[in-house]
């Protein structure tokens, strides 16, 4: 009976892992023959012809990617660190492979300094208060600069903005100083529209002896209320008029 040498079994199982490539639904191979671009094949079962064609795999899965803390100055010449995340993912395998060396490496180092370079355009307040015009205007400038490397900047977030300890003070005191300001417009108002009020009262009462007789005794029950003090009870002359008359 013959025998297949062992050799032989070895160099055909060698050429069958090099010739069968099965890709996810989440990867494509970009095939070069002979050192040129041929096509994109994936997913699914791929089929080379050994040791002429060769494939490069791409994930073209969303990839989130954590720029870390640079040293910003704002426009109004205030030094913080900031650190973002940056949302992208590749929309062009064959651009991502054969015009830029390391995609991945090269749009870190875009997002790097094109975060350096926004944030410098902004004033301190604005980019504390409109994060989000920041956030697009680096992706917009992201993602016009990484189109040809056949990569899409989906979005780019600002985490987290360290001020110097001096600033952070002066905007506590800033802070404070506001609110005590609202306070004291607040009372004003108040005492404004109390004075409207009692102006508007003492024009009815004016009118009414009445109610002013009714008030008068409504001021007397409540102090009243408190039988720890001692009333003086002055009896008003209108009250004894009709008695002094009938006397006369």
């Amino acid at each position: 009976m013959f025998e297949i040498p062992l050799f032989l079994i070895v160099a055909a199982l060698v050429i069958f892992s090099t010739a069968i490539k099965v890709l996810p639904e989440w990867e494509r191979g970009v095939v070069l023959r002979f050192g040129r671009f041929i096509g994109i094949r994936g997913p699914g079962l791929i089929i080379l012809i050994p040791f002429i064609e060769k494939i490069i795999k791409v994930d073209i899965r969303t990839i989130t990617m954590d720029i870390k803390p640079q040293d910003v100055i704002s426009k109004d010449n205030i030094s913080m660190q900031v650190d973002a995340v940056v949302y992208f993912r590749v929309v062009n395998p064959e651009d991502a492979i054969t015009k830029v060396e390391d995609y991945y490496y090269a749009t870190t180092q875009l997002a790097q300094t094109t975060m350096r370079s926004i944030v410098g355009q902004f004033l301190m307040d604005e980019i504390l208060e409109h994060r989000d015009r920041v956030n697009l205007k680096i992706q917009e400038i992201l993602d016009r600069s990484t189109d040809p490397w056949g990569v899409k900047v989906t979005s780019v977030e600002l985490k987290q903005i360290d001020l110097p300890q001096e600033m952070k003070r002066a905007m506590a005191r800033e802070a404070e100083a506001e609110r005590e300001r609202r306070a004291k417009i607040i009372s004003a108002e108040g005492e404004v529209q109390r004075s409207q009020k009692l102006a508007d009262a003492s024009a009815t009462l004016a009118n009414s002896p009445a109610a002013m007789q009714l008030a008068y005794l409504q001021a007397l029950t409540e102090v009243a209320g408190n039988k720890t003090n001692t009333i003086i009870f002055p009896l008003p002359l209108d009250i004894l008029k009709p008695f002094l008359e009938k006397q006369k």
